[in-house]
């Protein structure tokens, strides 16, 4: 097996991102009801169906006129409701009582608010205004044809608006990636099991699945495979069967760390096996059988931090989402901050709601689950540099 030399963060995640480019395929198109859409990526572009508004709509209550007869006094001729539309032409003199939403009369080439009306009987005297105001013209806001919603986009609250106004009740979505998901070790037994002083339960398979499905795709819950040639490869073979096989364990260089060797049995080509980063370092990704894997550490923070910085990019590829940059802000920090240079840490931190200040949360090592459940965020300290001050400003990756 070729030895890969470690990468630091930035070219890692480089190298992700082009392997993904490069090999990754737009998944096929179905169709899904406009209430199943949410959190999909849709799959062809979607246009309006119409102009709109498709008439001329008033942006404000109040009186529709001819902007050259104002200022002065009008005859009311009617009223507009939204929903309603008033057919004949508005003659010189006259003006319309008009709801926010109603299209604007035929002739009226301006809205003049109630608040600055007064009005005595069916006459009403108002201001002056200029031509097109409070009016929101025919097409203004997308004309018949116009792409509306590109494809690609991870359909929200709004894009469903969007697509319901456009009267799109079937919507084009890119079929969701099957994720395996197979974590690896002696050590884990069952959610449901009471595990001996020695054995941890298996809570990385569920913590990957949550980041999974966030991220697009529908998670594959493999059984453990313990650490033995024949467990293993029968399991990598299962995963290599879905579109992403995400591995959780076995990837260090203890004796029985044999993930690895599993991969190559099956022709596994690795971009790379270590990254220069805390928690994770020892991170595999490559492809095998034309599906990309990762060999994530098994550490419960490791296991979540390098899906977050690596998986997740290629879950929303094989989504057919377009590649996007970490959701990294910056905040300040509540206090002094040291750690050793040399590599990218992502250490628990706990962020404010308001003022944007940031402090890391003490823990014991990357499997303290119960430290990451305390924070809500990750502090992010560069491989190059040692220490920050209080007030100053550190990248923070939201969780």
């Amino acid at each position: 097996m070729k030895v890969v030399p470690a990468l630091s963060f930035e070219q890692a995640r480089d190298c992700v991102l082009a392997q993904l480019s490069r090999h990754a395929l737009a998944p096929a198109v179905e169709q899904v009801s406009l209430v199943d859409c949410l959190g999909r990526v849709l799959g062809e572009p979607i246009a309006a169906d119409r102009d709109y508004p498709a008439l001329p709509r008033a942006m404000r209550d109040g009186f529709a006129v001819r902007s050259a007869d104002v200022p002065g006094t009008l005859r009311i001729v009617g009223e507009v409701r939204a929903g309603q539309r008033l057919d004949r032409e508005l003659a010189a003199g006259e003006t319309v009582e008009i709801m926010t939403g109603a299209p604007a009369p035929p002739g009226a080439d301006a809205v003049i608010m109630v608040e600055h009306a007064m009005r005595e009987g069916d006459r009403v005297t108002l201001p002056a205004a200029n031509s097109g105001a409070n009016i929101n013209p025919a097409g203004i806001e997308a004309q018949k044809g116009d792409t509306v919603i590109p494809a690609g986009r991870r359909l929200g609250y709004v894009e469903i608006a969007a697509l319901a106004t456009t009267g799109c009740a079937l919507v084009p979505v890119y079929r969701r990636p099957d994720v395996a998901i197979l974590a690896t070790g002696d050590e884990l037994v069952g959610v449901e099991d009471t595990p001996r002083e020695e054995q941890i339960r298996n809570s990385n398979a569920y913590s990957l699945a949550a980041q999974v499905t966030r991220a697009g795709g529908r998670p594959l819950i493999l059984p453990v495979a313990r650490d033995d040639w024949e467990s293993t490869y029968s399991l990598v073979a299962r995963g290599l069967a879905s579109d992403l096989l995400l591995l959780s364990g076995g990837v260090s260089a203890g004796k029985y760390d044999i993930v690895e060797r599993v991969l190559s049995g099956f022709g596994a080509e690795f971009f790379f096996e270590r990254v220069a980063i805390q928690p994770g370092q020892p991170l595999v990704f490559g492809r095998a059988q034309n599906r990309f894997f990762f060999g994530l550490p098994g550490n419960p923070a490791s296991t979540m931090v390098t899906f977050e910085l690596f998986a997740r990019a290629a879950v929303e590829a094989l989504s057919g989402a377009p590649f996007t940059a970490l959701p990294l802000l910056h905040a300040r920090l509540r206090k002094p901050f040291r750690h050793k240079s040399g590599l990218t840490r992502f250490l628990p931190a706990s962020l404010s709601d308001c003022g944007g200040w940031i402090e890391h949360v003490p823990w014991h090592g990357s499997g303290d689950v119960a430290a990451l459940a305390r924070a809500n965020a990750f502090l992010v300290a560069s491989a190059s540099r040692e220490s920050w001050d209080e007030g100053e400003w550190i990248p923070v990756l939201q969780r």
